[in-house]
């Protein structure tokens, strides 16, 4: 089994700052990119930002110099700080990670989701 445990959402107002993370857990060999999604209401799950096991990073337009992906290796943890949040960052936020099992290969895994609401 294999667990992708996500904390600290939440309502925030404009201006405002989350740290979102998201832990791995279970019978993991490897761990290869993670990353963060989002999905509003009535649109499409989109990509917010990514990071490789190096440490290179990936973001989406709208989050560019707002949002900054980080991750824990040894902890298999990754992380998403938002800065300067704003209305149309009210979103459910997912945890990606691609996960190398024994006798699976590398597959997907999603976790539950966490709601950020950006609202005065």
């Amino acid at each position: 089994q294999v667990q992708l445990a996500e904390s600290g959402g939440g309502l925030v107002q404009p201006g405002g700052s989350l740290r979102l993370s998201c832990a791995a857990s279970g019978t993991i060999v490897s761990i290869g990119l993670m990353g963060w999604y989002r999905q509003a209401p009535g649109k499409q799950r989109e990509l917010v930002a990514s990071i490789t096991s190096g440490g290179l990073t990936n973001y989406a337009d709208p989050v560019k110099g707002r949002f900054t992906i980080s991750r824990v290796n040894a902890e298999r943890t990754v992380l998403l700080q938002m800065n300067s949040l704003e209305p149309d960052d009210t979103a459910v936020y997912y945890c990606n990670a691609h996960l190398y099992r024994t006798g699976l290969g590398f597959r997907d895994y999603w976790g539950q989701g966490t709601q950020v609401t950006v609202s005065s």
